[in-house]
């Protein structure tokens, strides 16, 4: 998979996504990235690609013309604006993009991007929540990041993602390592047990109860069984 990530700052993009998982996965060739510096595109000698905003605001906006060629020079791929304005990032739409060929991030900064080259260019914007950033790199590399991980290889096993917060529509599950006793806290005997059918319903519950705990709102859009009620119930109060 290819990603494109038009910036400003490209060092600040590229420095992070080279290192850990997301390094090895460009080393071994199952992602590419681009880092496009759009100050590359700019119509005269000093690079500069933004301007004054017509109306009287303050702050200067990135210009159409530079983020144009720029968009252009990666092949028109689907295109990504990120920005508090668009809808917010979750895994549903990780799993839908990581389905795609070539993705193209655009990076605002300042006040942000000339809108008409918007609606020329981009497919949809995604924030990654509900607030500002001084820039778009960091929503970008969150992007590449979380949809990396979903390419086949990346990961050492589709199991390393399958059962991970969110994919279900729940939190994970607690876990535990050794030692088995740490400051007088326990390892669920369950989990000791090496009994794998009754590990795998109590990490069940243990996510829905998680869920109930730190995100009700997520088990609104779940059908969770009058059985299963009672489990959560119990398990709570064991806690």
């Amino acid at each position: 998979m290819r990603f494109s990530v038009l910036t400003l700052f490209p060092d600040q993009v590229r420095n992070f996504l080279s290192e850990s998982i997301t390094g090895r996965a460009i080393k071994q060739g199952l992602i590419e990235l681009d880092t496009v510096n759009i100050r590359d595109f700019a119509d005269n000698d000093y690079g500069k690609i933004d301007d004054t905003l017509y109306g009287g605001m303050t702050g200067l906006l990135i210009q159409c013309e530079p983020v144009f060629r720029s968009w252009e020079s990666v092949g028109k791929p689907y295109t990504i604006y990120v920005s508090p304005k668009g809808s917010v990032l979750d895994q549903k739409k990780v799993v839908e993009l990581s389905k795609k060929d070539h993705i193209c991030i655009l990076c605002g900064h300042y006040e942000g991007v000339d809108d008409r080259v918007l609606r020329e260019i981009v497919d949809e914007e995604i924030s990654i929540g509900d607030y500002v950033l001084t820039g778009g790199e960091i929503a970008a590399v969150t992007i590449v990041d979380s949809v990396s991980r979903m390419i086949p290889g990346v990961l050492p096993s589709e199991d390393a993602y399958t059962n991970e917060s969110h994919m279900a529509g729940t939190l994970e599950a607690p876990q535990y390592t050794k030692p088995p006793v740490w400051h007088d806290m326990e390892v669920p005997e369950v989990l000791k047990s090496g009994h794998m059918a009754n590990i795998e319903e109590y990490y069940r519950i243990a996510s829905l109860v998680e869920t109930w705990t730190k995100r009700p709102d997520m088990l609104q859009k779940l059908s969770i069984s009058p059985e299963d009620w009672e489990k959560m119930l119990a398990f709570k109060k064991s806690l």
